[in-house]
C-alpha cells in the first residue's frame, strides 16, 4: 500500500490505494474486467489504520439475546460462482444450524453499544504520524472514505475520482464533520472496521459470520440463481435491492429510491426472513481472504483459511466482505451477484460498508 496525497479545495487527503483489482484477471475481456472492479468499489482505498489498533477499547463479552435473529437450520448447497474467478471451483458445503441477524446493524444499536462500552471505531482514533511520513502530522486526522459522485462521467480505472477521504468521517457523521445520523438511527451502521464489527459482534454475545454461513443464508434455500433473490434483474419491474441505477459515478438516477444505504428492511426479506443480503452495504465476515481458497475448503462448516493472502496486495491483512451495495450495478462493481465475494483491508471502512452479526445455535 503506498500513501497519495493531494490537494482538494485547500485540503490535503489521504488515500492509500489499493493495487488489486480481482476482475483483472487473466481470460477475462476489458468490459469483464471494468465491471468486475472489486478493488475499486469497496471501500479499498483509504489509510490503513493498524496503528490505532493497539489503541482499541477492551470489550468484554456480552450475553447473547436471539431477539431480532432468524434461526437458520443448516443444509448442505452449492457454494460459489463460476463468473468470478476467486469464487471457483463451486463446491458442497454442509453449515451447521445457527442464528442470524435479520438485518444490518443499526446506529442506534451501534450507539447502544458505544455507550456500554466507551468504544471508539478505528476511523475515530488518531493517526500515527510514523505511519505517514512526509505527510504534514496536523493534516493526519481521522477519517474515513466516503463515495462522491463525479460532475461528469470519467475512467472506471481511477477511484480517488469518487473517494473522498473526509476528515471526520465516521458513524456517527457519515459524510464527515457536520454531518450527523440524527434520524438514520434505523440506518445500517457505517464506516466500520473489521474490528469496529467484531467488537460489537462480541459485547452483544454474538460473532462474525462464516463466509460459508453467510451464503446459506443469503441463498435462502433456493439454490443458486444470478441473483440471491432470483434470475431477474427487477422482477415484476420492480427494484428489490437497493444498488446503483445509471451512470457511474457521475449520475445515480435512484431508481430504486435511494442514492445512499437505505434504512434496513426497506426492501423484500428472502424466504429465510432476512433482509438486504444483496445490496445496500458491504457485510464483514470472520474469514480471512484468499483467492484459492476454495479448492481446498473442506466441505463442513469451513471457516475460511489460517491467514490472508492477497496477491494483488501481497502485504495487506483481509478478510471477506459479502453482499455488495448501493454502489454496485451491471455496469460496475457486479459483485453483489450470487456466490460472489469482496474483500476488504481489515483496518479500513468507507459509508458503504458495515455488518450483521450470527450466533451458534
Amino acid at each position: 500500500m503506498f500513501i497519495q496525497k493531494m490537494k482538494n479545495s485547500g485540503v490535503w487527503l489521504l488515500a492509500g490505494i489499493i493495487a488489486g483489482m480481482s476482475g483483472c484477471q487473466s481470460g477475462q475481456t476489458a468490459e469483464q474486467k471494468t465491471a468486475d472492479s472489486l478493488a475499486l468499489c469497496v471501500s479499498q482505498g483509504m489509510p490503513s489504520r493498524a496503528a490505532a489498533i493497539a489503541g482499541a477499547t477492551k470489550v468484554e463479552a456480552g450475553k447473547l439475546d436471539t431477539a431480532g435473529m432468524v434461526l437458520i437450520k443448516g443444509g448442505g448447497f452449492l457454494m460459489g460462482a463460476d463468473e468470478f474467478p476467486d469464487s471457483r471451483p463451486m463446491h458442497q458445503v454442509v453449515v451447521s444450524d445457527f442464528y442470524m441477524d435479520r438485518h444490518e446493524v443499526t446506529n442506534a444499536q451501534y450507539a447502544e453499544f458505544v455507550k456500554a462500552t466507551g468504544y471508539k471505531t478505528v476511523a475515530e482514533r488518531p493517526l500515527n504520524p510514523a505511519d505517514y511520513p512526509g505527510v504534514p502530522a496536523d493534516k493526519l486526522v481521522p477519517g474515513s472514505a466516503v463515495f462522491t459522485p463525479t460532475a461528469t462521467k470519467v475512467s472506471l480505472q481511477n477511484p480517488l475520482a469518487w473517494w473522498t477521504y473526509e476528515p471526520g468521517a465516521s458513524w456517527q457523521h457519515p459524510e464527515g464533520a457536520g454531518s450527523s445520523i440524527k434520524g438514520r438511527e434505523n440506518h445500517p451502521v457505517i464506516h466500520i472496521s473489521y474490528e469496529d464489527a467484531a467488537a460489537y459482534a462480541r459485547w452483544a454475545g454474538k460473532r462474525l459470520p462464516t463466509e460459508a454461513e453467510w451464503e446459506f443464508a443469503a441463498q435462502g434455500g433456493k439454490g443458486n440463481q444470478t441473483y440471491y433473490w432470483g434470475n431477474e434483474l427487477k422482477p415484476g419491474n420492480k427494484w428489490v435491492a437497493n444498488i446503483y441505477q445509471g451512470s457511474f459515478p457521475d449520475n445515480n438516477t435512484k431508481e430504486d429510491g435511494y442514492a445512499a444505504a437505505a434504512p434496513v428492511m426497506t426492501f423484500p426479506p428472502n424466504a429465510y426472513g432476512l433482509y438486504d443480503m444483496d445490496g445496500n452495504v458491504w457485510e464483514w465476515c470472520e474469514d480471512f481472504y484468499r483467492p484459492d481458497y476454495y479448492s481446498k475448503s473442506p466441505k463442513e462448516n469451513p471457516t475460511g483459511p489460517s491467514d490472508s493472502y492477497d496477491p494483488d496486495e501481497p502485504g495487506a491483512v483481509k478478510r471477506v466482505q459479502r453482499g455488495g451495495s448501493f454502489l454496485c450495478s451491471d455496469q460496475y462493481c457486479i459483485r453483489y451477484k450470487a456466490g460472489s465475494r469482496g474483500k476488504g483491508e481489515v483496518t479500513s471502512g468507507s459509508n458503504n460498508l458495515g455488518f450483521r452479526c450470527v450466533a451458534s445455535r
